[in-house]
């Protein structure tokens, strides 16, 4: 068994990778680590997860490596990367939900996480876990930053044109819209019911940190690449799923027939990314609900002859595939494990 610890049990993220590992047949929940909730129980502050786990929450010690073999941390990016320089040589591999070591560019990093110190040697350690993109440098590897749940969505909506299709795009604009559990568990006035229901807030019409996030990978991705890359973000008054719409314009010559087939012969081999038709079902697809509580990203792209573009729509629920399940996902490749061990749930809906 793969003795797993949870640092940040208490959140939305935690919670859910609580829910993940004791369904999981490999994985031995051996330590829950927090500050405030610090003494209480799983299922006090999870109300779905009435378990015994015979665990509660206690401060993280000076020493792990007796305890866990990984280390997940669903901690605030200035949490986890004073966490991430204690435990990088403690315990075997540590993973990091945050957006701590997501962007490797020295300049890109402080100007989106400005209170985020940390050293170039460490964030330069960090693999950036994509597991569909890049599984063969998580195997083995000791640190891992997950993308966010937009950057997911946006980037394994945008890789096949890049790094398949070797095409330029020239200019990428994202619209995204995220329901309410992708801001955690802060009091927020902007949040309150009253407030959010029936809404579509902009709360990130000019830029958002994911959107520098995906262009900072992608630029390092061959033969294709990214000129500009945009993004506005949008919360709406659902609480879990997100949707990413990327509209691409480029110079290259691209039809329908092409787009599609290239998508479904990239995703091939990867089980949790489901390349769709976007009327193949009773409903429009992708829709975030028809992923709900999944480690899928359902994907389609079409081809805008008349408007010059592609559109690609990229749809996941923001709790798994956007957080803890990809973390599991990563977990899997790390250790050897079956990509879908203990991720085989099919989605909720309606939810």
């Amino acid at each position: 068994m793969i003795r797993v610890g949870i640092v940040g049990a208490s959140g939305l993220a935690g919670g859910e990778l609580i829910r993940l590992a004791t369904q999981h047949p490999e994985l031995e929940l051996t330590f829950l680590g927090g500050s405030s909730s610090a003494g209480r129980r799983p299922a006090e502050l999870h109300p779905g997860l009435r378990l015994d786990l015979g665990l509660t929450v206690e401060p993280v010690p000076e020493d792990l490596s007796d305890r866990c073999d990984v280390v997940l941390l669903a901690t605030p990016a200035p949490a986890s990367a004073e966490l991430a320089a204690r435990l990088a040589d403690q315990v075997p591999c540590v993973i990091d939900l945050s957006g701590a070591f997501r962007i490797r560019t020295p300049a890109l990093h402080d100007r989106w996480y400005p209170n985020v110190p940390r050293t170039a040697e460490l964030a330069d350690r960090f693999v950036y876990g994509v597991p569909e993109l890049v599984g063969d440098q998580l195997v083995g590897a000791s640190l891992i930053s997950l993308p966010g749940c937009f950057a997911t969505a946006i980037t394994l909506g945008l890789a096949p044109l890049v790094t398949a299709l070797g095409l330029n795009l020239k200019n990428v604009v994202v619209d995204g819209k995220t329901g309410s559990s992708g801001g955690g568990l802060q009091l927020r006035t902007a949040d309150l019911h009253p407030l959010r229901n029936g809404a579509i807030a902009p709360y990130a019409p000019a830029g958002h940190r994911h959107a520098a996030e995906v262009r900072d990978f992608l630029e390092r991705s061959k033969p294709g690449g990214i000129e500009a890359l945009s993004m506005s973000a949008y919360g709406v008054s659902h609480v879990r799923g997100l949707m990413a719409s990327s509209y691409v314009f480029t110079d290259d010559e691209v039809d329908a027939r092409t787009l599609h087939r290239a998508y479904l012969r990239f995703y091939k081999e990867h089980p949790f990314v489901r390349v769709r038709r976007h009327n193949e079902t009773l409903i429009p697809v992708p829709d975030p609900q028809a992923v709900l509580g999944s480690n899928f990203c359902d994907v389609t792209v079409l081809h805008d002859e008349e408007g010059g573009r592609i559109v690609v729509l990229s749809a996941l629920d923001n709790m798994v595939k956007g957080a803890a399940g990809q973390a599991v996902q990563a977990l899997n490749i790390r250790f050897g494990l079956p990509v879908e061990t203990g991720l085989t749930m099919q989605p909720v809906m309606p939810a």
